[in-house]
């Protein structure tokens, strides 16, 4: 999404967290930073954070991968909760079906290469969406 942004000309800060604690301060996984990188992303210099309900106020609009992050973003925002600033990723291409991108944890690298794809037309439909309203 950063470098989509970047390219439009929005000078947006994108970032990622995690509604789950279980590789704070790691890299990506090693099949994530490939895909990318086979598609002239660089990630390897990221780590993972996880979310604090401050991001609420920070951030102008926040994506959830699925609908059990949604809920726990939820959760943890707690009295900053804006349902105005969050929705599922997968709805700026389909809205209002609620999909989820698939965890291609468990899986082979296809699924990595499923997952960049449907992440990676999500971001084309969001800055051509605000892209559209700048002109």
């Amino acid at each position: 999404m950063q470098r989509k942004a970047n390219e439009a000309g929005l000078e947006w800060t994108v970032d990622s967290a995690g509604t789950a604690a279980y590789h704070v301060g790691e890299a990506p996984h090693q099949l994530s930073q490939k895909v990318a990188k086979m598609n002239g992303i660089d990630i390897s210099y990221q780590k993972a954070r996880p979310y604090d309900k401050e991001d609420m106020l920070y951030f102008d609009k926040i994506f959830a991968m699925d609908t059990e992050n949604f809920n726990e973003i939820k959760r943890i925002s707690g009295e900053l909760w804006d349902a105005n600033k969050v929705d599922l990723l997968l709805n700026a291409c389909y809205p209002g079906k609620n999909k989820s991108v698939p965890d291609p944890w468990y899986g082979g690298e296809d699924g990595y290469h499923r997952v960049f794809e449907m992440i990676d037309l999500a971001c084309e439909s969001i800055i051509a969406k605000y892209t559209k309203k700048n002109t």
